[in-house]
């Protein structure tokens, strides 16, 4: 498990804890892991097998929707099964490549994420301000540009992250309180000069995560002023309900994060499994109700999952 250098030893496997001081209780947390999981695989993927099998949903909004759902897919199997493995059978040593990839592909799908909920934004905003040119400013072309775009800021932003655990000897602890392998967590088990390590992942969230916030902001202060110059109540009522989901969504996305990285702050004294837990159901709940949001708020996909659930009979 371990191999020896001039620095010690130097770690080559690591144990994930699971929740760390509610070990006992690992079998009741499981539950609510497996449930979300489960939903998330069969929501998104519904969601995703709609979308690309009927061309009455091959719009801009949906398309978006439909590469959010194949994140959620992403991000979810990247980290549940691993926390199952946890809490069903110990099973929590992990190898330092495979925590590496862990960590890239955990990063960078939230940033993909986060870039689509962007995009989203922007959606709406074409969709209520320009409605007549909105396929024609939308073009598949334009989509699949923006989808690959996206991809590319995502995983190409998080890609030095693996050269800068790879560089590290970690000669600490290879204990990591946690369900799933996090940057600075891990590279603080190292016995090297980390500040470049807290910088570029400051700088990924400055770059990214803020820039994408206030983009989402700015996008829907546009949207606002068009809809508060509608001369119809209820045009006003339409506009505002079409970004209703799009909103939850956001919320759902970012909020959890937020507070999660205010307790890390200024939560000193909160203990260690409240952390790990609130880092948990900002992985979760997102995948897990997004599906649930779209599917009742949006009318063409509900009805669509009604008919294939429960076909009429002849």
């Amino acid at each position: 498990m371990t191999t020896l250098n001039h620095t010690g030893i130097s770690h080559t496997v690591f144990r994930l804890l699971g929740i760390p001081g509610l070990e006992d209780q690992h079998i009741w947390i499981s539950i609510p892991f497996f449930i979300s999981y489960v939903i998330a695989l069969l929501g998104n993927s519904l969601l995703i097998f709609i979308i690309l099998t009927k061309r009455s949903l091959h719009e801009p909004m949906y398309l978006f929707l439909c590469m959010l759902a194949g994140a959620d897919v992403v991000l979810s199997t990247c980290t549940v099964p691993q926390a199952l493995a946890i809490f069903w059978f110990g099973a929590g040593e992990i190898s330092l490549d495979r925590c590496i990839t862990q960590v890239f592909f955990i990063s960078s799908t939230f940033l993909f994420e986060s870039g689509i909920l962007v995009v989203m934004a922007f959606d709406r905003y074409i969709a209520i301000c320009y409605p007549l040119r909105y396929s024609t400013i939308l073009s598949h072309t334009l989509i699949g540009k923006i989808g690959v775009s996206i991809f590319l800021r995502s995983y190409g932003t998080v890609f030095p992250v693996i050269y800068l655990l790879k560089r590290l000897t970690f000669c600490k602890r290879n204990i990591l309180p946690n369900t799933a392998c996090k940057h600075i967590v891990l590279a603080k088990l190292s016995c090297n000069d980390i500040r470049v390590n807290i910088w570029y992942g400051f700088f990924i969230l400055m770059l990214t995560l803020i820039l994408d916030v206030l983009l989402i902001f700015v996008s829907y202060m546009l949207i606002l002023r068009a809809v508060f110059r509608m001369p119809s109540q209820d045009a006003r009522h339409k506009a505002l309900n079409t970004c209703v989901s799009h909103v939850c969504v956001i919320i759902l996305f970012y909020g959890p994060g937020i507070f999660s990285v205010l307790t890390q702050r200024f939560g000193r004294h909160i203990s260690l499994h409240i952390h790990v837990l609130l880092a948990n159901v900002y992985i979760l709940a997102p995948p897990m109700l997004n599906p649930i949001i779209y599917g009742i708020r949006t009318k063409q996909i509900w009805d669509l999952v009604i008919h294939m659930l429960f076909p009429k009979q002849k």
